[in-house]
């Protein structure tokens, strides 16, 4: 897999699960007798996560809730375009890619729509975080900054490590 299939594999991924943690957190608590509900697939603590904050982890208010599942479903119904739009773009990349003989033009032209989508998919990644953040008082924003500092740095030690598992130690 080239390097720039990976990016754009993996930036389609992080854009893909960051939306479907933001629709999963806004489903709120499950009925009675239904399971665990969408926290339950967040891992230890069961902390969900939506545009990039830890938000099981803000003591948010009901009201608040409600305002983020509110945006979280404004934001699903306005990027829908832009997601469909990213699944066709990435699909004339690959069909540029894969066509035999190599059309240069054709890649690069691909490659380029295929980038103009993602910044677009930026953009609204970026305006669901700032709605959510503008809902959270100064003092959950300020460990919301917090937790996103400390979740940089975790990533950037794996980054580090180069997926290399940790040694078990010698009993």
């Amino acid at each position: 897999m080239t390097r720039f299939r990976k990016f754009t594999s993996g930036a389609v991924l992080v854009a893909l699960v960051g939306s479907g943690a933001a629709a999963l957190y806004a489903q709120g608590p499950p009925a009675a007798g239904r399971g665990r509900g969408p926290a339950a697939f967040a891992g230890p603590g069961g902390r969900g996560f939506a545009a990039g904050f830890a938000l099981g982890q803000l003591d948010l208010s009901d009201a608040q809730k409600q305002q983020i599942r509110d945006i979280t479903k404004r934001h699903r119904e306005q990027s829908q375009p832009v997601v469909q739009r990213l699944q066709q773009a990435m699909e004339a990349q690959r069909a540029a890619i894969e066509a035999m003989p190599v059309n240069e033009a054709l890649v690069r032209s691909a490659a380029q729509d295929l980038a103009a989508v993602q910044a677009d998919m930026a953009v609204e990644q970026a305006r669901l975080h700032s709605d959510i953040f503008a809902v959270l008082t100064v003092e959950q924003q300020e460990k919301a900054r917090q937790l996103e500092a400390q979740a940089k740095a975790k990533a950037q030690e794996r980054r580090q490590r180069g997926g290399q598992r940790p040694q078990k130690r010698q009993v």
